[in-house]
């Protein structure tokens, strides 16, 4: 596809209110049930009688789900409307919510997660591309630190209320209480929002290139969850392949899916490579630690939410300052520095053990809080400051991409890491100490990925 090529575009009328009030609703409650469900595993485990792996996948499959239709929806939005499929993706994500709920085993729940991952594919890369699209450049990182402060305040209140949920109506409520503000935001970006953006409208969509990346990733993501079999690391050097495939096929046609050619712009890859490894080092703290808080320490649900909670709650305070610094000063700095005090703490969770006192890990949570706001919204704004409008999609599709694919990666080390040391068996009294072992490796790696992640962010320019 040729970069230099514009694309037709819409009339984009200024609503800029009414977009950021939609985005924003659907930027908390995605995170939110993905905050949510975790702390209820336990829960949802006992219920099912459901190993170790098996109760992995459930948060697991929604972000494959997610990392592999946001590429594809993300042209489907440049192509046919971003306000279209952001609508589409709503209705979707809230039928799933329901059908989650009323899942009668656990393999009927991972399915209706991948639904719902769907559904919240075609939110994520359309939400943030409709804030930037009526945004001017001079507004847009307050505009996105206040769309990311939604989606950390969702983390906030997934684990607080999600524990009391759990603890006082059980696992299922969850998922209901979801249900109304679905059908809310359905209504506001029906009768509110007003226009479209199609920037590439009547340009063909490039199905081959979709399949060629959907079967990289699932062999990808697959293939971490059963190693160390030999038919694990086949299908985990099959999806690297895939992927490079993807990327070179990408390359030479007319209208990509996906436009690679964007990763010569040094802001941008840079950028795209640290969400990439930030992602990848954070995501299954919060699943690490409430398996940690439960099972090692013997707190219930609600506890081990209200302990949770400290680290998102900075972030939600963290991340719209952040925003509105990197309108005026260089993002990159601001994200860098975000990116080395999330290696910090990561790098003190590796000091877990049995006897670890409440308060360091409170404190730990803060720092990592803290670091996490500082790093994105910056780096978020430099992203989608670095492109052209006509690219504004494909941008907003790399942002959730990098966000989705590094929290697939992170969910993969620990299903990997948990795979070796566990191995395929519920989690039981007699398997505590395999399980703090497994734990400690995994915050080992995700320290050493956050540090080699300074670089990258430091390394844009």
């Amino acid at each position: 596809m040729n970069t230099e090529k514009s694309c037709k575009q819409t009339t984009n009328i200024d609503n800029r209110i009414p977009a950021l009030l939609v985005a924003t609703l659907a930027s908390f409650f995605t995170p939110f049930m993905a905050s949510a469900v975790n702390i209820a595993l336990p829960a949802i485990g006992s219920e099912f009688a459901a190993d170790a792996i098996i109760l992995s996948w459930i948060p697991t499959a929604y972000l494959l789900a997610s990392a592999v239709f946001a590429v594809p929806f993300g042209r489907i939005a440049d192509i046919h409307g971003m306000k279209k499929i952001f609508t589409y993706g709503i209705i979707i994500f809230t039928s799933a919510t329901f059908l989650s709920g009323v899942a009668p085993s656990v393999i009927s729940l991972i399915a209706f997660r991948v639904l719902q991952g769907i559904g919240s594919a075609m939110i994520f890369v359309t939400g943030l591309a409709i804030i930037t699209s009526v945004y001017p450049p001079k507004e847009r990182g307050k505009a996105i630190g206040i769309n990311i402060a939604a989606v950390y305040t969702g983390l906030s209140m997934g684990p607080v209320l999600g524990g009391i949920l759990t603890h006082y109506l059980g696992w299922r409520s969850i998922f209901y209480v979801i249900i109304p503000l679905g059908l809310l935001v359905i209504a506001l970006t029906s009768l509110k929002v007003k226009g479209e953006w199609a920037e590439c409208k009547g340009e063909n969509f490039d199905y081959l290139g979709s399949i060629i990346y959907g079967i990289a990733i699932i062999m990808l993501m697959y293939g971490f969850s059963i190693v160390p079999e030999t038919s694990g690391i086949i299908l985990l050097i099959s999806g690297i392949i895939g992927i490079l495939a993807f990327a070179m096929f990408e390359l030479r046609v007319k209208n990509p899916v996906f436009e690679v050619r964007l990763f010569k712009n040094i802001t941008f890859g840079f950028s795209s490579a640290a969400a990439l490894i930030n992602y990848s080092a954070t995501f299954a703290v919060t699943y690490l630690l409430s398996l940690y808080l439960q099972y090692i320490k013997g707190f219930d649900a609600l506890s081990a939410g209200l302990i949770l909670v400290a680290q998102p709650a900075v972030m939600a305070i963290t991340a719209p300052v952040a925003g509105r610094l990197s309108d005026k000063f260089s993002p990159g700095a601001i994200a860098s520095i975000g990116m080395a005090i999330t290696a910090a703490s990561l790098y003190f969770l590796t000091f877990l053990d049995s006897n670890t006192g409440l308060e360091f890990i409170i404190v730990v949570l803060l720092i990592l809080g803290f670091g996490l706001g500082l790093f994105s919204s910056p780096n978020t704004n430099a992203i989608m400051g670095s492109v052209q409008k006509r690219f504004y999609g494909i941008a907003s599709a790399t942002v959730s991409t990098m966000r989705l694919i590094g929290q697939m990666l992170s969910m993969g080390i620990a299903l990997l890491i948990f795979s070796i040391v566990i191995g395929n068996v519920q989690i039981l009294p007699s398997s505590y100490p395999a399980l703090l072992v497994s734990i400690k490796i995994v915050f080992t790696i995700c320290a050493v990925l956050c540090f080699i992640g300074i670089f990258a962010s430091l390394a844009r320019k």
